[in-house]
C-alpha cells in the first residue's frame, strides 16, 4: 500500500532568501522533501505526521519582507517521480563532477554520479550539498575511512568513494533516505559502501579519518561531541546545513571538543566549514 503524503505548494515572493529559510524550518517540522520551482516550493510530509497549527509559528511567515501563500493536497508516493524529473537538471561541481539523473546523458567529467533522489535530500542542487561536494573535490580522500552522516541520497559518500576513499559508511535516520542511498550506491558501482539506518548512536566505538555531516544547525550542535570522539587523530570534519550567522556557534562548539576551524565555503548565505582534529 502506498503511503499518503500531503503536498504543500508554497508561492513565495521574493524567492530568496525566503525559500531557503522555509526549507530549513519545514525540515525541522518533519517535511521530508522539497522541489523548488519558478514560483516557490513544493514540500512533502506524511499525512500521518501532520497536526493542526503545524505551520503557525514559522519564523519566515512573520517577516514582512516575504509574501508566502500556500495550498495543499494529498498525493501518493508513486506520483512524486514525475515532479522531480520535471525540475531536476544536471549540475556541474568544480568542472570535475557531474550529478545527474538516470535519464540525463553522461558528460566527459572525472566523476559522473547518477542519482535518483526520489524524496531524499542531496542532489547537489542545494547550496549545502554543492559546497560539500566541492570540499570532497578539494581535499585528499585517498585510502581514508569516511562517514557520510545524514546521507540523504548518498551522493557525498559516493563521491568520496570515487575520490579513492577506503572504508565508507553512510547513515541516515530516515528509512526512505537509507533505502535510496542503497539504490544509488548500486547505481554508481560503489557497492562496498555500507549504509545504515539510524542516528549518531551508531558511531559508538567507531573511528574515521573524515566525517561529512550536512544536516542542520541544531542537530550539528548536539552531535559535534560525538563526531569529535569518532575522529581519528588528525582527522577532518566537514559540516554544512547552517547559515553564515551560525558559523561562530558551530566553531565554538567544535573548539570546545578539540576541533580547529580551518576554512569555510559560502554560497547564498549558506556555509560549509572544515575542522581538523
Amino acid at each position: 500500500m502506498s503511503l499518503v503524503y500531503l503536498e504543500y505548494d508554497f508561492k513565495i515572493a521574493p524567492l530568496q532568501p525566503a525559500t531557503d529559510i522555509l526549507i530549513a524550518e519545514l525540515g525541522e517540522l518533519g517535511f521530508e522533501s522539497f522541489v523548488e520551482n519558478e514560483t516557490g516550493l513544493l514540500a512533502y510530509i506524511l499525512k500521518s505526521e501532520w497536526r493542526d497549527n503545524l505551520l503557525t509559528d514559522l519564523f519566515v511567515f512573520q517577516n514582512p519582507n516575504f509574501e508566502i501563500n500556500w495550498t495543499s493536497k494529498e498525493i501518493e508516493q508513486q506520483n512524486w517521480n514525475a515532479e522531480w524529473e520535471k525540475n531536476f537538471h544536471p549540475i556541474l561541481v568544480g568542472e570535475k563532477c557531474m550529478v545527474r539523473a538516470p535519464f540525463h546523458e553522461a558528460a566527459e567529467v572525472d566523476y559522473d554520479i547518477v542519482i535518483e533522489p526520489k524524496m531524499s535530500f542531496g542532489t547537489g542542487h542545494h547550496e549545502t550539498t554543492h559546497m560539500m561536494l566541492q570540499h570532497i573535490l578539494d581535499n585528499d580522500f585517498e585510502g581514508k575511512s569516511v562517514l557520510d552522516m545524514g546521507c540523504g541520497t548518498g551522493v557525498l559518500a559516493i563521491l568520496a568513494k570515487k575520490r579513492g576513499a577506503g572504508d565508507v559508511e553512510a547513515i541516515d535516520i530516515d528509512e526512505w533516505c537509507f533505502l535510496n542511498t542503497q539504490e544509488n550506491i548500486e547505481r554508481n558501482n560503489c557497492s562496498d559502501i555500507k549504509a545504515y539506518q539510524g542516528d549518531s548512536s551508531l558511531l559508538e566505538g567507531k573511528k574515521f579519518d573524515v566525517i561529512l555531516a550536512n544536516i542542520n544547525r541544531n542537530i550539528l550542535l548536539e552531535d559535534i561531541p560525538i563526531y569529535a570522539n569518532s575522529l581519528k587523530k588528525g582527522g577532518v570534519l566537514f559540516l554544512s546545513g547552517f547559515y553564515l550567522e551560525d558559523l561562530d556557534a558551530i566553531s565554538s562548539k567544535c573548539n570546545a571538543y578539540g576541533l580547529e576551524f580551518e576554512k569555510n565555503l559560502e554560497k547564498n548565505n549558506w556555509v560549509s566549514a572544515k575542522y581538523v582534529n
